[in-house]
Order: structure tokens, then C-alpha cells, then sequence
């Protein structure tokens, strides 16, 4: 993942996406909602925290399972480091949902 702010680039970050039969989604969105702690219902309430949902049930959010960043393991959501996903819902915070993009490209 890479994150700019008015341009400039600010940081890379490993992610994992979508695993085989799943799929990330692909495209421009903006975020329509922020949870700091997330329990998926759809995956026996596994927490995701620093959620930034973007389209329907998509998220980016953090994990534990921080050995599998960087392989296609998710069910879509794009996962990040905790550490990484807390800077990245705090810059959305900072700067607005609004006025983000979440760029998502094969």
C-alpha cells in the first residue's frame, strides 16, 4: 500500500488482499465509515481494528495475523500491520473521509 497526502508520498506498508475465490475490490472509493473496533459478523466476530470501510463490506483494518502481510490470505478486505492501520485511520480522521481516496489497483 501507498499512502500520500497532498501528493507526497508518506509511507509503504505490506498488505494482503484477497485470497483465491474471494476478491478485493478494484477501483476509486471514499470511505463511508470509521470504526476504531470492528467485529465481523460475517466471520465469527473476528475483530478488525482501525476499520475504514469503502465499498459495501469492504474494509481496510488491521490484523494479528501480521506473518501473512505481503500474500493474497484475506476475504477481501486489504489488512495492515495494527500499527499501520492506526496511522491510517488517524490521517483519515485528521484530513476527513471526505476528502480521501482509496485507490485499489490489480
Amino acid at each position: 500500500m501507498s499512502v500520500a497526502v497532498d501528493g507526497s508520498d508518506l509511507a509503504t506498508w505490506r498488505v494482503s488482499t484477497a485470497r483465491r475465490g474471494y476478491r478485493t475490490p478494484v477501483g476509486n472509493f471514499k470511505p463511508y465509515l470509521l470504526e476504531r473496533m470492528h467485529y465481523s459478523k460475517l466471520y465469527d466476530y473476528t475483530p478488525m481494528p482501525y476499520s475504514i470501510f469503502f465499498h459495501g463490506g469492504y474494509a481496510i483494518h488491521g490484523t494479528t495475523e501480521v506473518r501473512n502481510l505481503g500474500r493474497a490470505v484475506s476475504h477481501g478486505c486489504v489488512r495492515l500491520s495494527p500499527a499501520n492501520a492506526r496511522t491510517l485511520f488517524e490521517l483519515v480522521q485528521s484530513h476527513g473521509a471526505q476528502n480521501t481516496t482509496v485507490e485499489i489497483v490489480k
